[in-house]
């Protein structure tokens, strides 16, 4: 009697849980091809970092974030949709919300993390995090409203200095144009602290081309429904404000946090050079909710190219670990960095190359657009944005 099929589950599918399925469905099997079953409790896989367009309507829903059963078809790869209630690693089993179970050989954890809404009063009640694309529509329909009202001006507090402070920042402040009064606070001495000292220096003129402020050395102290307390050097302020939205921190997703695995103090699953879990063999975890060393030991962030890159080393040597072979530790490639600052603004770092303004926008779409996970979704999202310029010119003429 033949061996069954070995079982493999990837609980996420973010940039880590998709792009390992999708990398699983690629290699050579020996013997019977195992079984692969993603979970994710969402319908559609979202390309984050081009989720800033989505608000400013520059791109579509479908553009950056398409059907799993899209992206997935002509795979062996199965969905699932539904939540994770709990993982008994000791039985190898995952049971979830639809009260379904899936026993597992390999398991992934690519659940990734949420925004905390909890560092300051008022926050969870008042502010709008910008992770998920119920997010973007939240905040998608807040601006209309504000931008429907008979204010004259539109005031805006983005809090966090990071990449995503920064760009929405930029995005929300061309968005509104003279009706917007757009203020970025972070906590520390600069903006972009981990960003290389060029897109520094572009976004920062980038915000003040935009009349963005920016209070640096400042926390939140509280938030209401229509003000923002700011404490600078013991003083604090209180803002009148029509709009908060909260960029601060990463927490790993519950599950993966409660397991009991070896954690960091920030509640990441330590992983091996390999991404297998320490003292846990058959599992591994990738991306935002993983404490990672690549063979050369550097630390690795929680961003979307790591993720990716991550992804293809988890799939090889989960597939090596079934065929006997030995496996690799994980080498990262820093392929530079890219912000988006405005409708047709961007800056990129990266392979020897600085650029800024539109040139860099162009570089970033096409950049992003390769690293869509699939070639038909590539290829369709490629024509969109191709022949943009034409369906525009022609509703401007109808």
């Amino acid at each position: 009697m033949a061996d069954a099929p070995q079982s493999i589950c990837i609980l996420g599918g973010g940039f880590g849980g998709l792009y390992t399925a999708l990398r699983l469905s690629q290699l050579p099997w020996d013997g019977p091809t195992p079984t692969v079953t993603l979970v994710d409790h969402r319908d559609r896989f979202l390309f984050l970092p081009l989720l800033y367009e989505l608000v400013t309507e520059e791109l579509h829903t479908w553009e950056i974030a398409p059907p799993y059963a899209e992206l997935l078809a002509g795979t062996q790869v199965r969905f699932r949709q539904a939540d994770v209630s709990q993982v008994d690693l000791d039985q190898r089993r995952v049971s979830l919300s639809d009260g379904s179970t899936l026993t597992y050989d390999r398991l992934v954890l690519a659940l990734g993390g949420t925004t905390p809404m909890d560092r300051a009063p008022g926050v969870a009640e008042h502010a709008l995090a910008f992770r998920t694309l119920e997010d973007a529509y939240r905040l998608k329909e807040r601006l209309r409203l504000l931008e429907a009202s008979g204010a004259d001006k539109i005031r805006v507090a983005v809090v966090g200095g990071g990449y995503s402070g920064v760009e929405l920042a930029c995005k929300v402040a061309g968005h509104l144009g003279d009706r917007g009064r757009v203020r970025l606070v972070e906590q520390t001495d600069t903006i972009l602290r981990t960003s290389s000292e060029y897109n520094r220096q572009v976004a920062q003129q980038a915000l003040s081309d935009l009349g963005v402020w920016v209070d640096l050395e400042t926390a939140v102290a509280e938030v209401t429904a229509d003000t923002i307390s700011l404490t600078f050097r013991d003083q604090t302020d209180i803002l009148p404000v029509d709009l908060v939205l909260w960029t601060v921190g990463t927490q790993v997703n519950p599950i993966m946090a409660q397991l009991p695995l070896k954690h960091n103090e920030r509640q990441q699953i330590v992983v091996q050079p390999t991404l297998e879990v320490v003292d846990r063999p058959g599992v591994y975890a990738l991306g935002d909710g993983a404490d990672c060393r690549d063979g050369e030991g550097q630390q690795m962030p929680g961003t979307a190219q790591v993720a990716i890159q991550q992804a293809d080393f988890v799939g090889w040597n989960i597939w090596a670990s079934l065929s006997d072979r030995p496996q690799l530790p994980f080498r990262y490639r820093h392929l530079g960095e890219m912000l988006t600052l405005g409708s047709d603004r961007a800056t990129l770092t990266g392979l020897g190359l600085q650029l800024d303004g539109e040139l860099a926008h162009v570089a970033r779409r096409l950049a992003y657009l390769y690293r869509m996970p699939t070639l038909t979704h590539q290829v369709r999202v490629g024509l969109s944005w191709m022949t943009k310029p034409l369906r525009d010119a022609l509703v401007r003429q109808s």
